[in-house]
């Protein structure tokens, strides 16, 4: 969870354009919550647009959002807001919660996936809700970054859910290992595990390739 302050707030033609203090990384079609500003600007929004210049209003014929390219205004995020028409103007005593809760596998998933019995409650069950937790958040943050618009609750894919599902287990069965962060001088040492694997990204199409 990530929260921005506000920087600006505007409503034209039932929509809201704020914008915050710094980069948000908030991507088109993700859902934020913004609480301090007067109504209607308040609630749980879906974001439409995340314009950087001056928004001027909706095209009446195509519905399309028109922007001023003359004035930049970064940081801008456009929701629909029904209510009477705002002005630009600042004002900092708002927040923008962002909140990325991936649900692609759950710890059933994952246990079965291990082939393991895990007691519940026990300290192995807690680890491995920890890594189903990591695994989530992780690959779709990956695959986000990588230029993909996934949902949070459904899984893309057959392939992204076990390359999910094997990120995750390398991650459970990690504990007491040094992964490849350094080298060590003990050969007898605990063994090195590597979690993102060249398999993992395979399945999870990370890194994208580029198209020109």
């Amino acid at each position: 969870m990530a929260t921005y302050t506000t920087a600006s707030k505007q409503l034209l033609s039932n929509y809201a354009c704020i914008s915050t203090l710094e980069e948000a990384e908030i991507v088109v079609g993700e859902s934020i919550t913004v609480s301090g500003l007067a109504a209607p600007f308040a609630g749980t929004f879906k974001v439409l647009d995340l314009p950087q210049y001056e928004f001027t209003g909706v095209d009446s014929t195509t519905g399309e959002f028109q922007f001023n390219p003359e004035v930049p205004r970064p940081n801008q995020i456009i929701y629909a807001c029904t209510g009477t028409s705002v002005n630009y103007v600042v004002d900092y005593t708002g927040s923008v919660v962002h909140t990325q809760n991936c649900t692609w596998i759950t710890t059933a998933d994952l246990v079965t996936y291990l082939g393991v019995t895990i007691t519940n409650p026990s300290d192995d069950y807690t680890l491995a809700t920890q890594a189903r937790n990591a695994g989530n958040d992780f690959c779709y943050r990956r695959r986000q970054e990588a230029g993909y618009f996934d949902s949070l609750t459904t899984s893309p894919g057959h392939d992204v859910t076990l390359g999910t599902l094997m990120y995750a287990a390398a991650l459970w069965r990690s504990r007491g290992s040094i992964e490849t962060a350094f080298a060590a001088f003990d050969t007898m040492g605990t063994p090195t595990q590597q979690s993102l694997t060249p398999i993992v990204k395979q399945l999870l199409g990370i890194p994208r390739p580029a198209v020109a």
